[in-house]
């Protein structure tokens, strides 16, 4: 597996933004504002669902890398054939509403057919939150043995903040850094730390070991492009105060 050139020096750098459209968005015009938002703000790369004609969309609007993303396998095969970079399963986000959930061995079940079908593209692989933490760690290193070449946590968008302003946003990340954290010490693989984050708690991502961070709601819900753009490059802006080499123990 060959890792698209931009990602992989972005991850040496710990400077990774994924910028989120939405597993189940599939209306193009706002597809199309998010991703040109993502390119204008500065973002490492973008990730959509996993349908062959938004990607082709997409490739016509960005040179961006595109990351798509799906809980079916069979789904990635096509995106990939329209233009695809690399496939994400997960951002489970838009589903536990529907009180659906996602184990540990349906996630590995998953990883292993996709890998299948796809051995040489770039495959990220979310880690279900629910799991506790000690869970989470184990379903990374089993799916990075699956073929796993990117872990992303999740947890943000669950957890409800009990305190306001700059504390609230803290108690928001918590889940998933704490994930990040536990997990990029665990795997050999970069790790990407999604959900719930903002410009005040990108750094710690970086900080907990994160090789780079995924946002999507604080960007993909705003109505106009402007105030995307400027949430987007107030994330790179974020990420670039952050040595990693000075915080990883």
């Amino acid at each position: 597996m060959t890792m698209h050139p931009t990602l992989e020096k972005a991850f040496d750098q710990s400077r990774v933004l994924k910028v989120i459209s939405g597993l189940n968005n599939f209306d193009a015009q706002r597809v199309a504002a998010t991703v040109k938002a993502a390119e204008r703000g500065g973002a490492t790369f973008v990730d959509i669902a996993a349908d062959p004609d938004l990607v082709r969309l997409v490739r016509d609007l960005t040179k961006l890398p595109i990351c798509v993303s799906a809980v079916e396998a069979e789904r990635f095969v096509a995106a990939v054939e329209a233009g695809a970079d690399l496939i994400e399963i997960g951002n489970f986000d838009s589903f536990y509403a529907q009180g659906r959930r996602f184990e540990a061995e349906e996630v590995l079940a998953l990883t292993r057919e996709t890998r299948s079908l796809l051995p040489h593209v770039t495959l990220s692989v979310t880690v279900p939150h629910i799991l506790t933490l000690d869970r989470q760690v184990q379903l990374a290193e089993d799916l990075v043995q699956a073929g796993a070449d990117i872990i992303q946590t999740e947890g943000g968008t669950s957890s409800t903040p009990r305190s306001a302003g700059t504390l609230g946003l803290i108690e928001k990340a918590a889940p998933t850094l704490a994930a990040a954290y536990s997990i990029s010490r665990a795997v050999s693989v970069p790790v990407l730390c999604a959900s719930g984050l903002s410009s005040v708690t990108v750094p710690m991502a970086i900080a907990a070991g994160a090789s780079g961070v995924g946002v999507g709601s604080a960007i993909n819900q705003l109505d106009n492009e402007v105030a995307m753009v400027a949430v987007v490059r107030s994330l790179v802006e974020a990420l670039a105060t952050v040595s990693p080499q000075r915080v990883h123990v």
